[in-house]
């Protein structure tokens, strides 16, 4: 009986997220204007790829039942760095983008010995990281607005080759390349089930011969080298880098992954999730643009999503937990002692 409704549930877990897509997509392109076309769906895949990028690295992060406050900004100051050194530094742009994913990975590799070593709550640690990492974006560009290669410039393959190509939306390609690479990082590898033991029991997994601290530094630092790609797609997206921002960013990406499905409370989630949680966010965002909603009212049912997706995520684990307790009461019954047997099996003979 138990395993049935820890099957259901999976099922039903697995099945929320697509569904729910399919639904906001007919609902507005039955409600809004001009939603249902071509360039609107491109205009969905090409707001995904920043929020995509960093929602990978965190899905990393909260299956662990960690948290990564910092993305967003670190996002942002790898770009801001990168059209610094392309800027004023005067180096080739093939450097520059060498230098942007390297600053995320040690904004990463930062927060996770933090975490790990440090022993700081991830929400203290990651917190701190981002008001830094804002910070110094800032002093390094001296608070002046940062521009990546555009039409007319040497280096316009960047926009070509990152963002769109004759219409054709070429990032996404990128983003898909990079989700199944996270998908065979998470379920295929030692580091993806270490990930997923550190978020189910630390302790048990420590006991186990698992160098979680270790492991913990390894995770955080891929969630900072995927924020630092994410700046590389938000400056050809953009192409304008303009200092101290990023704040609210991240919230988009670990929206994506709740609502995908992804537990914060550790030890579960999928990278399939997670891309469908980015779709949805995705297409809210252009939807609720497309009924006439302005950004305020985006944020504001953006957040009830999130609430919604914390809800569902709350009831399936007292659903789960509620299971586990009937399964190991139910074997707690079969294994007590007969009253009606001697110790030695046998029953007993009436005196």
């Amino acid at each position: 009986m138990q395993a049935s409704e820890g099957k259901k549930s999976l099922n039903l877990q697995k099945v929320f997220a697509p569904a729910a897509l399919v639904i906001l997509y007919i609902f507005f392109a039955l409600v809004g204007r001009n939603f249902f076309s071509t360039a609107t769906a491109i205009q969905i895949l090409e707001s995904s790829y920043y929020i995509g990028l960093m929602a990978i690295g965190v899905t990393f992060v909260i299956i662990t039942g960690g948290i990564d406050l910092s993305i967003g900004t670190v996002m942002m100051c790898s770009a801001l760095i990168g059209g610094v050194a392309y800027t004023n530094w005067g180096w080739p742009f093939w450097a520059t983008l060498l230098l942007v994913p390297f600053i995320g990975l040690c904004f990463g590799t930062l927060n996770g010995y933090m975490v790990a070593k440090w022993k700081l709550p991830p929400f203290i640690a990651t917190l701190g990281t981002m008001m830094v990492s804002q910070g110094l974006g800032s002093i390094i560009s001296g608070v002046r607005t940062m521009y990546y290669p555009t039409i007319g410039s040497p280096d316009v393959w960047f926009r070509e080759y990152f963002f769109k190509a004759k219409g054709l939306p070429v990032g996404a390609l990128y983003l898909a390349v990079f989700f199944i690479l996270g998908m065979f990082i998470l379920n295929k590898t030692r580091f993806g089930r270490y990930n997923f033991a550190i978020g189910s029991n630390e302790e048990a997994a420590r006991l186990s011969g698992v160098r979680v601290d270790r492991y913990k530094i390894l995770i955080y630092a891929a969630c900072g080298l995927f924020a630092g790609i994410a700046g590389i797609f938000y400056g050809a997206t953009y192409t304008t880098i303009i200092p101290g921002k990023g704040n609210g960013e991240e919230l988009n990406a670990i929206a994506a992954v709740v609502i995908g499905g992804t537990s914060m409370s550790g030890g579960s989630g999928t990278m399939s999730g997670t891309l469908i949680g980015v779709l949805i966010m995705s297409t809210l965002k252009r939807g609720l643009s497309s009924v006439g909603l302005q950004a305020h009212w985006q944020t504001f049912f953006t957040g009830l999503v999130v609430i919604g997706a914390v809800l569902l995520d709350n009831a399936r684990n007292r659903a789960a937990l509620r299971a586990k307790t009937r399964a190991v009461a139910s074997q707690a019954v079969l294994e007590a002692p007969d009253p009606d047997r001697n110790p030695a099996g046998q029953p007993q003979q009436p005196s």
